[in-house]
């Protein structure tokens, strides 16, 4: 997935504001799900809500206003339950590693009860799984 630094990203030193990495990561996850044929307005109106329950980022270098930066998704982790998302964020020109993380999202019934996701659903998280 492509994001092209505007200024608005950026804090007053010109480099990326940290907390905008796990928008970005929100946009891979629902661009992850949405190539495999899971939409998340579907999934919300079956009941399948995703709650992020834990996150980890580890910021290598800054990225700048202008920079175009490839993220790449990947699920290294599934329960029945629960989904662990990775990411790593590269500057597209220089190649270099920008920020790496991951998000664990837990899977809801909407009102916050745990719920396990349905067969067709892990059949396509499955798909290029890891």
């Amino acid at each position: 997935m492509e994001i092209k630094i505007y200024y608005e990203d950026t804090d007053c030193g010109g480099v990326v504001y940290y907390a905008n990495y796990l928008k970005y990561f929100e946009r891979a996850r629902t661009e992850y799900l949405e190539a495999r044929g899971l939409s998340v307005p579907a999934l919300m109106k079956q009941g399948c809500l995703f709650v992020v329950v834990h996150a980890e980022v580890d910021y290598r270098a800054p990225a700048r206003y202008g920079d175009i930066l490839d993220i790449a998704t990947m699920i290294p982790d599934m329960s029945p339950a629960s989904i662990t998302f990775s990411h790593v964020v590269r500057e597209r020109q220089s190649g270099r590693v920008i920020v790496e993380g991951s998000a664990r999202l837990a899977v809801t019934d909407g009102n916050g009860k745990v719920r396990r996701l349905d067969k067709e659903t892990v059949v396509a998280l499955q798909f290029n799984h890891g």
